[in-house]
């Protein structure tokens, strides 16, 4: 009975064991459920975040997108102007200072006292004016004396010859006579030549300077007392490139701006070419005339000198409607409806228009205004269309670099 109660205890016993075992792994099992409850929460900010940036990037991304597709949808509004054969005229540019036709600094050759001025600061005067006078006492003295003498003389020659044709003087006497009077009417030409020139007299008409002396001062010779120019035409000189030599000549066109008067131009003409080109710089230089009848121009002005070197017709693009690409030059045409990018081959330029060399035909409209909008197969609107400038007037292209 003790056996068998113990028996039945070892019976018992097994599953009191599994029940523990069970209990103890049923105990176990709820800190690893909480593990990885807390493994999540501590990733969940991580996914929030890749979440977030997910949405922004599709965010950014798909405007621009719908942009990039619309882009290409919609419609263009684009100005045309046409493909015109019209006058291109070619020159080449100098600079240059401007001169009188006639200039002199006015002096005195003898020195004297100032007796009298006969001009004011700037005044216009005709050839042979009476400037300043000097002091000529002494010379109208000297003058008179001589005419006294010659006088004389020229009497007392007359009788010796006279005695000389009756034989009753000497031939000698008369040669002696002769040489006398002669030598007084040398002293006499002398002393009217010194009298004239104590009057200071204006050698050409033209424009006077400022007055350098005032009536009494005593003045040496050489000083200066004022100076003349002759306005009415101005000469300006200037230095062109030797390749040019051939494409220049006398009586050839320029044309001079000064920045006193932007909006004037003065025409003139090629009066000389230098015979030699320097040999330090390759140029020649060249002078050019400008009638100035207004007195707008004065010497010393800086001038810039535009040459005519020819005229022709050809034809001609605003430059805004040429597209560069690379070492390409394009336009954009319109048919139906449609932009249409044709490459062109472009020539010579002058600010604002080029020259169409081949790719176009006159009357061709092309696009002036919207081309930078445009690609090639956009759909186009035309709004307007202009008329170039260059079918109204001519346009100068630069044939070298400035001087």
């Amino acid at each position: 009975m003790f056996v068998h109660n113990y028996a039945k205890k070892r019976t018992i016993s097994p599953p009191f064991t599994t029940l523990s075992e069970n209990h103890f792994m049923s105990n176990k099992s709820v800190p690893t459920a909480t593990s990885k409850s807390s493994s999540f929460t501590s990733r969940l900010p991580l996914f929030i975040i890749v979440a977030i940036l997910v949405a922004l990037i599709t965010y950014l991304q798909w405007p621009e997108a719908e942009t990039q597709k619309s882009k290409y949808k919609r419609v263009v509004a684009v100005k045309m102007v046409p493909v015109v054969l019209a006058e291109f005229i070619e020159s080449v540019e100098a600079v240059g200072t401007a001169r009188a036709n006639e200039q002199v600094v006015i002096t005195s050759k003898y020195s004297d006292l100032v007796d009298a001025i006969y001009f004011d600061d700037g005044q216009s005067v005709k050839k042979g004016a009476v400037l300043v006078k000097l002091n000529n006492q002494e010379e109208v003295a000297k003058v008179n004396e001589l005419t006294a003498n010659l006088s004389e003389s020229q009497a007392h020659l007359k009788r010796l010859t006279e005695l000389l044709s009756s034989s009753a003087t000497s031939k000698s006497l008369v040669e002696q006579q002769e040489a006398k009077t002669k030598a007084i009417e040398a002293q006499l030409v002398s002393a009217n030549a010194k009298l004239n020139d104590l009057t200071i007299r204006a050698p050409f008409a033209g424009v006077l300077g400022f007055r350098e002396v005032s009536k009494g001062a005593y003045i040496d010779a050489g000083d200066v007392i004022t100076s003349l120019d002759d306005l009415s035409i101005i000469k300006v000189d200037f230095h062109l490139p030797e390749r040019l030599l051939t494409h220049i000549h006398v009586g050839q066109q320029v044309t001079a701006v000064n920045s006193a008067y932007r909006n004037k131009e003065f025409i003139g003409k090629i009066s000389a070419i230098d015979s030699r080109i320097d040999s330090s710089t390759r140029s020649i230089k060249v002078r050019a005339i400008i009638s100035n009848k207004a007195l707008k121009l004065h010497p010393g002005m800086l001038l810039n000198i535009s040459v005519l070197l020819q005229v022709e017709n050809i034809l001609q693009l605003p430059e805004s409607t040429i597209i560069p690409i690379e070492n390409a030059h394009y336009v954009f045409l319109e048919s139906e409806g449609k932009a249409v990018r044709k490459a062109i081959k472009i020539g010579r330029r002058h600010p604002g228009v080029v020259e169409v060399v081949s790719g176009l035909e006159e009357g061709d409209n092309v696009v002036v205004e919207g081309a930078l909008k445009l690609r090639d197969g956009s759909d186009v609107s035309i709004i307007g269309q202009e008329e170039a400038d260059t079918e109204e007037k001519s346009v100068t292209a630069k044939a070298g670099s400035k001087n």
